[in-house]
């Protein structure tokens, strides 16, 4: 098979705004449906728009469809093929790449990171990377039990930034009831000397491990503060290749048995902001929670990537979100997405999915690298509730601009511990103040004084399941992990390459050399940063 006859079910549908449904969805979107019309709101409609998978249950009968719409949507996704394009990814054919111009020419693999319990192979390229995958494990089993019986760390300093971060730090901090209590964990990501400072405050060197994180070895934050630490380490009297961990891709800068203890690898088929089930959230999820409760993570991770994987859209909880993400964005206009768990522990789950979601779909071009003449990634932002409720909804209630919502909820809590007062336990009284939220959002409130007037018709979906634990989450990771690529599918963007991140970090490198050369010739005299930046802004806008 050629490379061109691989790549053609991302880029032979036609084009998402040349689709009959676009057209249909347009009509659709000039009377949508009216959630504060009396009746409107039922028992019955919000039972019929339920799916449910892995324990999970998906409602969006808070948002604006009514059942054509609904069956129109299904029309899209099927005419736009995403599904056999979500089929083609996990199998492990090229999906990051832009037909015609230079780009990654990737396949995209990090389900295959979790593709390690014995299930058959989608393909050949499937089989090869989940064993790479699985050999990885096994190294990291058998360097958690060294590290269990020599009892040499209690403690871990790690290093990354963006993809090799956010994702880590969002999940270990979702299991935080699972963490050993003699371990803790500090994190590096920003190259600000006081994100050093403060974790050399509070961190003991001599018990400590360094996970550090880059693919290619260079990320200039993720360097420095490697540098950082190790001057820190020197001056403590403590040798850093006895206390370093690589996670790199071969032979990358980073992939040195003189400077690391050990070493562990990813792949260039897994993206940064994808990686979070690969070793770059592994190392830290195992010495943290167990590999007992890490694999139970990667459970649920595949399980969800096998109902991506539904041909039906209503037994397809990703794809059902992204065609509703896509209602939202497209048809009716709405710019934002606010991401509310009702869940204290996912409080970092946010950030997480706003790089996921914003670094993958924040395109304006399409596959063959024409303008797209519509709108694509929404603006990902959100924090726990019921904190926002005191905070931001008032804008979300009653705002000249309507923000859809996406609402995650759990019927228990973690900790297994909960206080009733005043007849309701607290977890009762949150779950209640998640659903009171939809339903206010949705039918809004008449009043004779204006200013207690909501409009109502703010959208909202809603994913609940019984407890978070590992299983959970990592079926919620690869849950939105794929609502992302369903809506790069549906749009025909590329979701998995971030060229939007480069431009910054030239313009960032001919500074820092500007500085340098300031110190080293005139280290007296203050820095010409208005010349530097002249310079530099001309220097580009020339290239242009």
């Amino acid at each position: 098979m050629t490379a061109t006859s691989e790549k053609s079910i991302f880029i032979s549908p036609p084009p998402f705004d040349k689709t009959s449904a676009y057209v249909k969805l347009q009509k659709f979107a000039e009377m949508p449906f009216d959630l504060t019309a009396n009746g409107a709101l039922t028992a019955s409609r919000i039972e019929a728009m339920r799916a449910d998978a892995q324990g999970f249950s998906y409602l969006y009968g808070f948002e604006r469809i009514d059942q054509e719409t609904l069956k129109t949507l299904i029309l899209l996704a099927q005419e736009r093929k995403v599904c056999e394009q979500m089929e083609a990814m996990q199998k492990g054919k090229i999906a990051n790449f832009i037909e015609g111009f230079e780009s990654e020419k990737r396949a995209v693999l990090h389900t295959a990171c979790r593709d390690i319990f014995d299930s058959p192979p989608l393909s050949e390229e499937e089989r090869a990377a989940r064993e790479l995958a699985k050999a990885e494990i096994e190294k990291l089993k058998q360097f958690i039990y060294k590290l269990n019986s020599k009892k040499q760390f209690s403690e871990m300093i790690f290093v990354g930034i963006g993809g090799s971060e956010l994702g880590p730090r969002a999940l270990f901090e979702a299991l935080s009831f699972l963490h050993h209590k003699d371990r803790r964990v500090h994190f590096i990501s920003n190259i600000d000397p006081d994100a050093v400072a403060s974790v050399l405050q509070k961190a003991d060197l001599s018990k400590s491990c360094v996970v550090v994180v880059s693919k290619s070895g260079t990320t200039i934050e993720t360097e420095t503060n490697e540098q950082f630490l190790r001057r820190e380490f020197f001056r403590k009297g403590l040798i850093p290749k006895d206390h370093f961990i690589a996670i790199t891709t071969p032979k990358s800068k980073m992939d040195s048995s003189e400077q690391y203890l050990e070493r562990f690898y990813i792949w260039d088929w897994v993206g940064g902001r994808f990686s979070a089930t690969s070793m770059v959230g592994a190392l830290l999820l195992a010495f943290s929670i167990g590999m007992d409760e890490f694999l139970n993570l990667l459970r649920g991770a595949h399980e969800m990537d096998k109902v991506a994987l539904r041909q039906d859209p209503i037994q397809n909880l990703p794809l059902l979100s992204a065609l509703m993400a896509v209602w939202n964005r497209n048809f009716l206009k709405l710019p934002t997405i606010a991401i509310i768990p009702y869940s204290q522990l996912l409080h970092r789950f946010p950030a997480h999915l706003q790089q996921c979601e914003m670094e993958s779909n924040g395109k304006s071009i399409d596959r063959l690298g024409r303008p797209v003449p519509f709108d694509t990634g929404p603006i990902i932002w959100g924090e726990p509730g019921t904190n926002g409720q005191h905070s931001f909804y008032q804008l979300i209630h009653q705002g000249t601009t309507p923000v859809a919502l996406e609402v995650i909820g759990f019927l228990e809590p973690q900790g297994n511990l909960d206080f009733e007062w005043k007849g309701t336990t607290s977890q009762e009284k949150l779950l209640s103040n998640l659903f009171a939220q939809s339903i206010a959002l949705a039918t809004g409130q008449e009043n004779g004084n204006p200013n207690k007037r909501f409009p109502g018709n703010r959208p909202s979906s809603l994913l609940l399941t019984k407890k978070l634990n590992a299983y959970s989450l990592g079926a919620l990771l690869s849950f939105y992990e794929h609502k992302v690529a369903f809506q790069g599918f549906l749009w025909g963007i590329n979701s998995f390459d971030q060229e939007g991140v480069q431009l910054g970090k030239v313009l960032a490198d001919r500074l820092m050399k500007t500085f340098a050369a300031q110190r080293q010739n005139k280290p007296s005299e203050p820095f010409a940063l208005g010349d530097a930046l002249l310079k530099i802004s001309q220097e580009i806008g020339g290239s242009r």
